[in-house]
């Protein structure tokens, strides 16, 4: 089968690869007919994440239908669609049961999330960038889709939705909050119609690509653009000098330092190392942390209000330990943070769409079939105007 895999830092290619064949009871074999590149995907190929293993498939978006499935596993037959959790949970596991399935033990001994197409530290699992895809544990990783759910839909229920949900529970939204997000890229988008959905009065967007602001207040968002403007002291004269009640996190590690406008005299921000092609980095070549906490983790800080709450769900890799501890003890801040428990969220998201209470294809921006995927994945990491998710069409 086609699919794409990791061969160093700055190198991934569409290879032809063996069939995934059952190697447990509980495993089920799902032929794609969408996948998708996520942010994520990138720091793997950049090396922001480090420990990846040569040869391993990535991708971690997925959505198709079960070919084969083990002996022991129960409620789902051959032919049946389904959409695929990006993180990888027992069921049956403390962790599990109480929801944390971003914390499996079971699936992951060496403990943290085990996720599709990750480094060595996560498990790992081969991931669904790819024709074919074997599911561990598939009575928890796979969730029914009903027939007026379709695959575009479903693919952004794979994690984008999930984790921007997630995001605004870590957050605490409430009725009537104010609440910025940070980064109006795929899971931005998500995390604004998320807030509006768990009950914010008000949500302001920063971001500095005007095809993203543009989406931003489409969903009726106020929006920052960081290039022209100076998010904090704006956000500051927007709530009456208080602050957000709430602040959602969408960026991580990688936040750039804007290149003009007020924003950009923080000279204390180091932008990370971009890598999209193999010859834009040596074989080895990873990102290395600065000095300074990231632009977004700061800006957090000091656009909420005191004993407001910061929820964060941009990537941060291990190793990345510089925060404004003494800021935000000073305010009074609570801070959550994580990777997604999708299992927990998927099923009522999946609910929401098929009564047509949200259209999440409203952001899809680009289709691309698989042999346009290394293509995609540079256009991608360049922030090019215009894409902001790129679903692969792995089959009709």
């Amino acid at each position: 089968m086609k699919a794409v895999v990791w061969h160093g830092v700055g190198d991934i290619r569409l290879d032809e690869v063996p069939d995934p064949k059952i190697l447990e009871p509980s495993d089920a074999i799902v032929r794609l007919t969408r996948s998708a590149i996520c942010g994520t995907d990138l720091h793997l190929v950049r090396g922001t994440m480090p420990g990846m293993v040569p040869g391993t498939v990535l991708g971690h978006e997925g959505v198709g239908v079960i070919e084969e499935v083990g002996p022991a596993v129960r409620g789902f037959t051959p032919g049946e669609r389904v959409v695929i959790p990006s993180t990888i949970g027992c069921g049956t596991c403390v962790y599990c049961r109480a929801g944390y399935f971003a914390q499996c033990d079971t699936v992951n001994p060496g403990g943290g999330t085990c996720f599709f197409g990750g480094p060595e530290s996560t498990g790992p699992v081969d991931g669904l960038q790819a024709e074919y895809a074997r599911v561990p544990f598939a009575m928890t990783s796979l969730v029914h889709l009903p027939d007026n759910v379709t695959d575009d839909q479903a693919i952004l229920l794979s994690d984008i939705f999930p984790t921007a949900w997630f995001g605004a529970r870590l957050a605490e939204v409430g009725e009537g909050d104010s609440v910025l997000v940070l980064g109006a890229g795929a899971v931005g988008q998500f995390a604004i119609a998320s807030a509006k959905r768990q009950g914010a009065g008000r949500v302001f967007a920063v971001d500095g690509l005007p095809s993203r602001l543009d989406l931003a207040r489409k969903q009726n968002a106020e929006t920052i653009d960081f290039n022209r403007e100076d998010p904090v002291a704006l956000v500051r004269e927007l709530t009456g000098g208080i602050g957000v009640d709430r602040v959602i996190e969408a960026v991580g590690v990688d936040a750039q330092q804007p290149s003009s406008g007020p924003a950009a005299q923080d000279a204390d921000f180091e932008e990370e190392r971009r890598v999209a092609a193999p010859e834009a980095a040596p074989s080895g070549d990873q990102w290395v942390p600065g000095d300074a906490p990231s632009q977004a983790i700061r800006w957090a800080v000091q656009t909420v209000a005191k004993a407001g709450t910061i929820g964060v769900i941009g990537v941060y890799p291990p190793g990345f330990d510089r925060f404004p501890l003494g800021e935000a003890m000073n305010k009074n801040l609570t801070l959550h943070m994580g990777n997604c428990n999708h299992r927990r969220y998927l099923p009522g998201l999946v609910g929401m769409v098929a009564k047509g209470a949200f259209e999440p294809t409203d952001f899809i921006t680009r289709h691309e079939e698989p042999a346009s995927a290394i293509e995609a994945y540079e256009t991608f990491d360049r922030r090019e105007e215009g894409w902001l998710k790129t679903v692969l069409d792995v089959a009709g």
